[in-house]
């Protein structure tokens, strides 16, 4: 008597690898999109002003994750926006993002000669060329936001605007900054470290999710899921950060590593050690994924996401 074959389910290990591969190939699919957006945003010019807009050039092209870009289109994708318009969004945030770090590797800042494995912007061009080329990214930023290419409805670029220029600015990623700059050298709580990074850190990522929602014009209750779900992603990446700063060779990171420890500064591994602190962003990746239950399958990037930030090296 013939036997009929039998199939076996992949083991857990083997369906989380194939996830995480095909989240990779995703990562890497919109972060060249979003590269090819910002090349044609920010074109080469001739003139007086040739060298900002390289030094532009040179602070948001060439690398990085992408991570802020990716959340923009994916979310974007689930509530079937167009693409071009997504990108845009997303390029506008990678571009915020930019300024940022330039700004932030700063001798007045924290003072890094190194970003993403090469010469920071100020390093590769000069002090005064790299603060003139954050400021000029920061206002395209919102400049994009406001153009009608990127969305239709005037409404939806005012939120949008509205929206970034809040989780940027002195209630977000600016006071976060000016915060963590105060905190040198002296004992912050846990609770002081938290809102440090929800505010330096955390705001610009629930915004980038959010941003996918806005563009899709989300029901209020489903927005608010995605935004919630930024939010703890954004934890979660700070803490597996600060793991990573403590842990990672400059080579793993693309930029020295140990400033923190060396700067004084309060952080999640200082306060809970490197175990404490790595179960504490595995208990923050949890909470963001729960937020993405009401989305079904729609959300398995979102959720492969969540345990490529928590389990990087760079």
């Amino acid at each position: 008597m013939r036997q009929m074959s039998q199939t076996t389910a992949p083991s857990p290990e083997k369906d989380g690898k194939d996830r995480m591969v095909r989240l990779r190939a995703s990562l890497a699919a919109r972060a060249e999109a979003v590269e090819h957006t910002i090349d044609r945003l920010l074109a080469p010019v001739n003139g007086g002003e040739a060298r900002l807009i390289d030094a532009m050039r040179y602070a948001t092209l060439g690398g990085g994750k992408r991570l802020r870009g990716y959340l923009v289109a994916e979310v974007a994708s689930m509530f079937k926006v167009e693409e071009a318009g997504a990108y845009r969004a997303a390029a506008s945030v990678e571009m915020l993002h930019a300024y940022s770090l330039v700004h932030d590797d700063l001798p007045a800042m924290d003072d890094d000669d190194l970003r993403r494995g090469q010469p920071s912007t100020h390093r590769k061009f000069d002090e005064a060329t790299a603060i003139l080329a954050g400021d000029a990214l920061q206002t395209m930023a919102f400049g994009i936001l406001a153009d009608p290419a990127t969305h239709r409805d005037a409404g939806v670029r005012i939120d949008l605007v509205t929206t970034l220029a809040a989780a940027s600015g002195a209630a977000g990623m600016v006071g976060g900054q000016m915060i963590d700059m105060e905190g040198e050298g002296r004992s912050l709580s846990l609770e002081e470290v938290a809102r440090l990074h929800a505010l330096k850190t955390g705001c610009l990522i629930r915004y980038s999710a959010e941003a996918g929602a806005i563009l899709g014009q989300a029901a209020p209750d489903l927005r608010e899921r995605i935004a919630a779900y930024g939010r703890d992603l954004g934890a979660a990446f700070q803490v597996a950060d600060d793991v990573l700063d403590a842990t990672a060779s400059a080579e793993e990171l693309g930029k020295t590593a140990g400033k923190d420890e060396a700067a004084g500064k309060s952080t999640y591994v200082a306060l809970l050690g490197v175990e404490g602190a790595a179960h504490e962003a595995r208990r923050i990746a949890a909470q963001a994924e729960a937020h993405l239950d009401i989305f079904g399958s729609e959300a398995d990037r979102l959720r492969d996401l969540v345990n490529y930030v928590v389990e990087r090296r760079n």
